[in-house]
């Protein structure tokens, strides 16, 4: 089994949550972690945005991550949403045992 980190940005609070809910309710990811109120600098329509945004932390096997990728991307409010699947090389055994048991 292998598990991924995946990375996603959202525009608010309440969108992070109800993404994390949705993934997962479904069981696309076995937890989800939400941290607020993060500064982003980027390039975007030819000049540089700053703007406040929410950090979401989702743990899921790497065969939903197609799936989880194309959920989140069907709700998110950005036109080009901030999704990084992110390889777990080591860990606590137990921890990501617990990952393949609470995913489809």
């Amino acid at each position: 089994m292998k598990a991924n980190l995946i990375y996603i940005t959202a525009g608010s609070m309440e969108e992070a949550r109800t993404i994390a809910k949705e993934l997962v309710s479904n069981r696309l990811a076995a937890c989800a972690n939400i941290i607020d109120n993060m500064n982003s600098l980027y390039w975007w329509n030819g000049e540089v945005q700053d703007e406040r945004e929410v950090i979401l932390i989702t743990k899921t096997v790497a065969s939903l991550v197609p799936e989880l990728i194309d959920t989140v991307k069907s709700m998110h409010s950005y036109e080009c949403p901030c999704i990084v699947s992110l390889p777990i090389m080591d860990g606590n055994p137990d921890f990501l045992e617990w990952i393949a048991q609470e995913t489809r």
